[in-house]
């Protein structure tokens, strides 16, 4: 199932270990010595660049950073479960950039500031995908932190765009002192016997990609598993089962006090939603890449529900960056109500 998706990424790396990767260009506008006098239409386009892919929230006592590590095209083909005209029907109204290769799909990755703590939830692709991904870390850096500030990397799960980050070109932890977590399930599916039989042969490479990853921090002593309600998670943080989208897929619920007389949580959901202008108004539809798609959609509902009735904040993987915002009851169904772009709480003295 996996290789549909892989298909849509362009010069993916297949037969060898991640690289040495050219630093991400500096985003912003450059602006050339004179270029506001008279500037040309061409040059006032070469000038102009995308802006760092960071953004802060305030949520509670939680301090979030949402971090850009670049889009990948998903085929709308790859929706199951939704004939093509109603898969179509609601893309027509949500206006998701499409071009030959697919939907475009953001990934994502968050910083989240807890009991003193650093916490990153996933790390995304570095250069185990093409150009216009791997710039998590690039973002992290911009956003003004120092990869060695991460106390700890929280995994959803171990395919590519989550999981390659977590090493650096060299093959090294890209955190050197970070503690890295994975589900039990998820970290025994990848590193037993049964990852590679499961896996079309012309995919393989993924399974190396998640056992060296998680053999780096193994060996460095920071490879830490748990199971969901364990209670092992540092800064209170807890572990939801949301398995189907891979076997140990986990969801974490930061909790951020009280605020105005309303508990604020956060629930980062990992890829409990790939096409965000169909699964929300359509839950039951499936993502062909899904390992037990009845299981995943079953987690995708549970979770939509609770957060809609407790008002939480989410955050998605593969949702419009930020990708920060709430669940809103529609019917028998649901819908995405993206974040405003907030001012930060001024600096407590």
């Amino acid at each position: 199932m996996l290789s549909s998706f892989f298909r849509t990424v362009p010069n993916l790396k297949a037969h060898r270990p991640p690289g040495p990767r050219l630093p991400m260009l500096l985003a912003g506008l450059v602006l050339a010595a004179g270029a506001w006098a008279q500037p040309s239409p061409g040059a006032a386009a070469a000038q102009m660049a995308q802006v760092p892919g960071y953004y802060h929230q305030a949520i509670g006592t939680l301090r979030v950073s949402a971090l850009f590590d670049g889009v990948v095209a998903l085929p709308r083909a790859q929706i199951a479960n939704a004939t093509p005209a109603q898969v179509q029907a609601l893309l027509a109204r949500r206006y998701v950039p499409e071009g030959a290769q697919g939907l475009q799909t953001a990934v994502n990755a968050y910083l989240v500031q807890v009991d003193g703590r650093r916490v990153l939830v996933d790390a995304g692709t570095a250069d185990c995908f093409g150009p216009g991904l791997g710039q998590v870390l690039a973002n992290l850096k911009a956003a003004g932190f120092d990869p060695a500030q991460v106390d700890d990397v929280l995994l959803t799960h171990a395919h590519p765009d989550h999981l390659c980050g977590v090493l650096g070109g060299d093959g090294q932890p890209a955190f050197p002192r970070a503690t890295l977590w994975l589900d039990r399930a998820e970290a025994a599916y990848w590193q037993g016997p049964q990852a590679e039989p499961a896996t079309p042969q012309a995919l393989r490479f993924i399974v190396g990609q998640a056992r060296r990853a998680l053999d780096a921090y193994a060996r460095a002593g920071r490879l830490r598993t748990f199971a969901p309600g364990d209670g092992s998670l540092p800064g209170g943080i807890e572990a939801l089962a949301t398995a189907g989208h891979t076997p140990g897929h986990t969801s974490y619920l930061f909790d951020g006090g009280d605020s105005s007389g309303t508990r604020q949580k956060l629930l980062v959901w990992g890829d409990l939603v790939h096409f965000h202008a169909v699964q929300f108004a359509r839950p039951d539809a499936s993502y062909e890449v899904d390992v037990d798609r009845k299981q995943a959609i079953a987690a995708r509902r549970r979770m939509m529900q609770r957060a809609a009735r407790e008002g939480w904040w989410v955050a998605g993987a593969h949702l419009p960056f930020p990708g920060l915002g709430h669940v809103r009851r529609e019917g028998k169904a649901y819908a995405w109500v993206p974040a405003e772009y907030s001012p930060l709480p001024a600096a407590t003295p």
